[in-house]
């Protein structure tokens, strides 16, 4: 892919998504709902739904957007700046993928799930083991779904697990009724991870993206030695090197999605490409942050430990870093593309 850019409306509308979150106030929703009170994160997702967010990949069939995955991803990265809670990845982009996949296939029921997502009155979730092996916020969803190998069913939640970001509760699935199975249901799940993946690094990409932001801001008001920490050649440095990873990853991410979009063989690759990229940037972002905001960067007071922990979470989600170095690497080995060829 060369030349791609976002056209203006791309553009505009990611902006019109940070504006919106930015005055929805996220931090506390957040971190009421890390305590079990989803209240004031539905109000969000309410929002979000207004603006067309959870429409997004939805097929117009059934009363959704069917934006393709550049549009998804745009939204997910100011979704990951804010950072918004709940099922992002998977209400937003994996269970549309899935749910649109199998009503080209054989599903045995559940359009309604698709009109539900697309005017946000349905949030869902997904656990697809071992790449996504328990499901997010499945105490908030409407619609609980666990996938693997070639059948995919409907779930209940049961124990919930402890996780490294309190905003992302995590809980083991009981299976229920099938929905589908068979090859239909195969190739929806492959759909539904790939989708969900790319989800996820574009989530991270906006974490990464939502701790350089506080951090310089930070950096321009703390002092030391009677001067701003922002001052300070070491701090300078090491907040370019966050932002020039970053940078880096976003053409990536958006390679990713027009691979995905237009069902290119190298999508898989891609994908797993942009996720290592994202992860990697976000990590070092949070890393840069807590160095300059010192201690306090673990209080939960403290904003920037929301999008710490959230990087933590995500970047062990939706696949190891091992695993999709592992697929980029087999990849070139079979395309013979590397630079050593």
């Amino acid at each position: 892919m060369t030349g791609f850019a976002l056209t203006p409306e791309q553009r505009e509308f990611g902006a019109a998504v940070r504006d919106l979150l930015a005055g929805a106030g996220v931090p506390a929703a957040a971190r009421a709902w890390a305590e079990g009170d989803h209240a004031p994160g539905l109000a969000i997702w309410r929002k979000l739904a207004g603006a067309g967010v959870t429409a997004l990949a939805v097929p117009e069939r059934a009363g959704g957007l069917g934006a393709g995955p550049v549009d998804l991803v745009v939204a997910c990265e100011e979704l990951g700046r804010a950072p918004v809670p709940g099922p992002v990845a998977e209400s937003v982009a994996a269970v549309p993928a899935l749910l649109a996949a199998l009503a080209e296939g054989a599903a045995r029921e559940g359009p309604d799930w698709l009109a539900g997502l697309a005017a946000g009155e349905l949030i869902a979730t997904l656990a697809v083991p071992p790449l996504v092996p328990y499901a997010l916020d499945a105490d908030a969803a409407g619609l609980v779904l666990l996938a693997g190998g070639v059948v995919v069913r409907l779930a209940e939640p049961g124990t919930r697990l402890r996780s490294a970001d309190p905003a992302r509760r995590l809980f083991e699935l009981a299976p229920s009724r099938v929905i589908a199975d068979g090859a239909p249901a195969a190739a929806a799940v492959r759909r539904a991870t790939a989708h969900g993946t790319l989800a996820s690094a574009a989530l991270l990409l906006g974490a990464g993206n939502g701790l350089l932001a506080t951090t310089v801001a930070h950096a321009r008001t703390r002092e030391q030695f009677g001067r701003p920490v922002g001052a300070f050649q070491a701090v300078k440095h090491a907040l370019a090197d966050v932002a020039i990873g970053l940078e880096f990853a976003r053409p990536l991410l958006h390679a990713a999605a027009v691979a995905l979009g237009s069902g290119a063989p190298t999508a898989d690759r891609d994908v797993s490409a942009a996720r290592v990229a994202c992860a990697d940037a976000s990590r070092r972002a949070a890393r840069t942050a807590l160095q300059v905001h010192g201690a306090i960067g673990y209080t939960r007071e403290c904003d920037v430990s929301l999008w710490l922990a959230k990087v933590r979470s995500l970047s062990s989600n939706w696949g190891s870093q091992a695993g999709h170095r592992a697929v980029v690497a087999a990849a070139l080995a079979r395309e013979r593309t590397g630079p050593w060829i």
